[in-house]
Parts: C-alpha cells; sequence; structure tokens
C-alpha cells in the first residue's frame, strides 16, 4: 500500500475528511462499482477513520464524471485530508498526476490499496489502445451507422490482434 504524504494529514488542525473514491466505466460492471466499495468501506474502517464513499460511473477517460469534479474542488478547497482508491486508474486512467498533484499541494494523503502486477510498457500501452477504443467506439456505436460499427470491428480486431 502506498502512502503520499501522510505525515502532514496529522499537521493540520482543521477536520478534513477521508474520501474513498469508486469508479467502473459501464453499467455491466455495477458487481465491480458494489465490490469496490465494499473494500474501501472496509480498510477505512479498520483503519479507524471517519469517511465517506464517492462512486462514479464512467470511462476513466471522462473529467466530467459528477463525483471526481466534486473530489477535485473539495481537494482545492482543503475539505480532503485523505483519498483513498483500490487502484491509481480507478481515478482516471489517463491524467491522474495533476489530481496527485493537487494532493500534494493541499496536502491530501493518498492511500492506493492495490498496485497490481507489474506490467510491462507493451502491455499498458496496449491496454491503454483498448480504453481509447473503447470509448471512441461508444460514441461511433451512438450514431447507429453500420458503416462505422464496421469500421470500429476491423481496428479493434487489428489492435487485439497486434497485442497479443
Amino acid at each position: 500500500m502506498a502512502r503520499l504524504r501522510s505525515e502532514s494529514f496529522h499537521r493540520r488542525n482543521n477536520p478534513r475528511q477521508t474520501v474513498a473514491y469508486a469508479r467502473v466505466s459501464s453499467h455491466d460492471q455495477q458487481d465491480d462499482l458494489e465490490r469496490q466499495k465494499q473494500v474501501l468501506e472496509l480498510y477505512c474502517a479498520r483503519q479507524g477513520w471517519t469517511f465517506e464513499v464517492v462512486a462514479d460511473l464512467g470511462s476513466g477517460m471522462n473529467y466530467h464524471k459528477t463525483g471526481l469534479k466534486r473530489l477535485i474542488n473539495d481537494m482545492v478547497a482543503d475539505r480532503i485530508g485523505r483519498l483513498v482508491i483500490t487502484h491509481q486508474d480507478r481515478l482516471l486512467r489517463f491524467g491522474a498526476e495533476p489530481v496527485f498533484a493537487i494532493g500534494e499541494a493541499k496536502p491530501v494523503e493518498v492511500v492506493i490499496l492495490n498496485h497490481g502486477e507489474d506490467t510491462t510498457f507493451e502491455e499498458d500501452l496496449a491496454q491503454d489502445i483498448l480504453e481509447i477504443i473503447t470509448v471512441f467506439s461508444a460514441r461511433l456505436y451512438g450514431s447507429r451507422s453500420r458503416k462505422n460499427h464496421k469500421l470500429l470491428d476491423g481496428v479493434t480486431h487489428a489492435v487485439e490482434e497486434r497485442s497479443s
């Protein structure tokens, strides 16, 4: 488990809350969202922390999720002293570094429960490309165009072949 700036959390006199943040990309991952929330609740309770769970449903590339925006606003306003997440990519798939920089400047202790297994650069790149394709496929499928469906299937197939 990683703890960033934990000594800073105890220096402040004003009460700042612990926020546990959970996110999944789609409605069919609702069970995973519930599991994340349970893990976060159990961990925070075992630490003896008073906490709030904030849950979002949406892509890790979507910076406009309600819970994420509230989390960032509360960090900037010094209302959060600790952020707990199950994995770093649950916060954002890309661009989590500025959020962590805000946390470091405020300071906010960041606790990441699972760092996961070490992956190679190629595995990370393949996962990132699949995430990008997923986001854009949702937009293309929303247009209901047969031509776009066929194009997207071809691109997805080509990327999957490359990553295996």
